[in-house]
C-alpha cells in the first residue's frame, strides 16, 4: 500500500455552544489541514494520484470554510463545529471528489485539523467507522 499526504490551510471563527470556558465565545484559527490517501496500485505514471489533483479536492472542501463563520455554513448548522468535527467532514467531502475524479482504489485514510501548532484532532478511517 502507498500513502500520499498533502497539506492544505484555511481560516475561520466559531465557538462551542454549551463549552464552559473560553471555547464559547466566538473565536478564530488559523487552520492547518493534513489528508492522507492511499491506494494499493500506481498508474501509468508511477502515481497513485497526482499530489496536484489531491491538493485542488482538499481545496474544493477548505475553499468554502476559509474566512467564514463556521457556526453558520451548512455542515455545521447543527453542530459545533468542533476540530474532531471538521476533520470528518473534510474527511467525507474529499472522499466525495476523489470518487469522481481520482483512480480507482484511491482511499482516504486520515484527516487531521489543526487549531494551533500544538492541538490537533484526527479522523481515521476504518472498517468500524460509519461515513
Amino acid at each position: 500500500m502507498f500513502e500520499l499526504t498533502v497539506e492544505v490551510s484555511f481560516s475561520a471563527a466559531h465557538c462551542i455552544k454549551g463549552h464552559p470556558g473560553r471555547c464559547a465565545r466566538l473565536h478564530g484559527h488559523n487552520y492547518r489541514v493534513v489528508v492522507t490517501v492511499a491506494g494499493d496500485e500506481l498508474n501509468d505514471q508511477g502515481m497513485v494520484i497526482d499530489f496536484g489533483a489531491l491538493r485542488e479536492a482538499c481545496r474544493q472542501v477548505v475553499d468554502p470554510l476559509d474566512h467564514s463563520y463556521l457556526n453558520e455554513t451548512l455542515a455545521f448548522a447543527d453542530v459545533n463545529p468542533t476540530a474532531e468535527l471538521l476533520a470528518r467532514h473534510i474527511c467525507t467531502q474529499v472522499e466525495e471528489r476523489l470518487a469522481v475524479a481520482a483512480p480507482q482504489g484511491v482511499r482516504v485514510q486520515s484527516v487531521t485539523v489543526y487549531e494551533s501548532d500544538r492541538a490537533c484532532a484526527t479522523f481515521r478511517r476504518s472498517d468500524r467507522c460509519p461515513q
